[in-house]
């Protein structure tokens, strides 16, 4: 997933994501320019995904 495309859908999905793992805070799920491995990285903590099982995921909300 490049980062345009991240930054493009990830406020149409931030709130599916949310639905799914309700113990993600508000921080876990802010998106910054330039952090994307970062926001992925604290998804992954998170959820127990592996990085492409979570690209893969969330391109599919």
């Amino acid at each position: 997933m490049d980062k345009l495309e991240l930054k493009g859908i990830w406020n149409e999905v931030k709130g599916k994501v949310k639905q799914a793992y309700a113990d993600l805070t508000d921080d876990d799920l802010k998106y910054e320019d330039g952090k994307d491995e970062e926001l992925l990285g604290k998804l992954q903590q998170k959820t127990g995904k592996g990085r492409d099982e979570l690209v893969k995921w969330i391109k599919s909300l």
